[in-house]
């Protein structure tokens, strides 16, 4: 590596790491300000208080990397140009693209951290998290009610929908439950209505179960069947019906793409269009750290006297906000099907990074 190279990486680390715990630092006392209460009243010891606040690493350095990739970028190379060592450089024969390229390859190393970060530990941190925030603002009886999970539903295999009134974890114990099974044109064909489901053995054993057959036109073919115990033939397990519950925020690349394969056989548009943006941002997201130095960087070559400085990093700042707020509404037209969930999550980082290289280009 150039000494040139080090150099600028050097105070591109010391700036990104500083804006990273000097914001982690804030959330954390922010949010001890905003749940002291709960703390206090609950008797919230260390042991529950480390892992909350040790949960929100992995969400905070998400979120805060491209601020603070685009922050370091302004700071580095305002500087320089400040200090006229932009001038010496391009005098050597340097092109902007050769000088930004330290700052460039960092970005992209943030990038596919922030994509790693964010597939492997920050649907478990939220789940942490929320789990913690439930020991800190609940009592005992409370926390129990949480074992049991009420109104279930989910898409199954063998084009199968599932109603469940209640779910009971501990035992593992369905209450209530409907299961409607379609054909491939999407026709019902049989409903099972039963008082309640248990898992045991690899097995789901439905009590007081009741199952209904429709012909092609909808009608029931024959006499109702009532059986007091009956195996059924679902592959489903509990932590399959649980995992459906989940928030999209909650599951990782590949639960998101199982969901939408267990979800493309039976129908549910809606759903599969809104699971298809989301997986689709999994991938795009992790390259606004990328695009936020590219934003920075050609603004940071006009900060040579302060009053332009703090303009051309005020510009600078809003084209990232703009970029957020585009990125936002493209993702809403996409799950309102407006946009295809491609387009509609590739959209904005591609006019960004357009408009990125441009400026660096117009660069004289």
């Amino acid at each position: 590596m150039r000494i040139l190279d080090r150099y600028i990486l050097k105070s591109v680390l010391s700036v990104f790491f500083s804006c990273f715990f000097s914001f982690l630092f804030l959330y954390i006392i922010i949010d001890v300000f905003a749940n002291l209460d709960d703390i206090l009243k609950q008797h919230v010891g260390m042991d529950i208080l480390r892992p909350y606040y040790l949960s929100y690493i992995p969400v905070i350095f998400v979120q805060l990397a491209p601020i603070a990739c685009i922050l370091a970028t302004l700071y580095t190379f305002g500087k320089l140009n400040r200090d006229n060592e932009i001038i010496a450089m391009r005098s050597s024969g340097l092109s902007i693209l050769q000088i930004s390229k330290t700052v460039i390859i960092f970005s992209i190393l943030i990038s596919v951290a922030v994509f790693f970060v964010n597939d492997r530990f920050v649907p478990d941190s939220w789940s942490l998290n929320q789990k913690m925030r439930d020991r800190m603002g609940m009592d005992a009886t409370k926390v129990m009610e949480k074992e049991a999970v009420k109104n279930l539903s989910m898409y199954g295999l063998k084009n199968r929908l599932f109603f469940i009134n209640k779910f009971i974890i501990p035992t593992n114990t369905m209450e209530g439950i409907v299961v409607l099974e379609h054909n491939q044109h999407q026709s019902l064909t049989s409903k099972i209505v039963a008082a309640k489901g248990i898992y045991k053995d690899g097995l789901w054993r439905f009590y007081q179960a009741i199952t209904y057959d429709f012909d092609e036109n909808g009608q029931i073919k024959q006499e109702p069947r009532y059986l007091e115990e009956e195996i059924m033939p679902i592959s489903e397990t509990p932590r399959e019906f649980l995992n459906q519950r989940k928030n999209p925020e909650f599951m990782n690349i590949s639960q998101i793409s199982d969901y939408i394969w267990r979800l493309s056989k039976s129908g549910a548009s809606t759903a599969l269009r809104n699971l298809r943006v989301d997986l689709y941002q999994r991938y795009f997201m992790p390259i606004t750290s990328l695009i936020m130095v590219l934003i920075g960087i050609p603004f940071s070559l006009r900060m040579k006297k302060r009053a332009t400085g703090l303009s051309a990093m005020g510009l600078a700042m809003t084209i990232g906000f703009l970029y957020y707020v585009f990125n936002a509404v493209c993702i809403a037209l996409g799950k309102a099907g407006v946009l295809e969930p491609l387009i509609a999550v590739s959209l904005s980082h591609l006019v960004v990074f357009s408009l990125s290289l441009y400026l660096i280009f117009e660069q004289p």
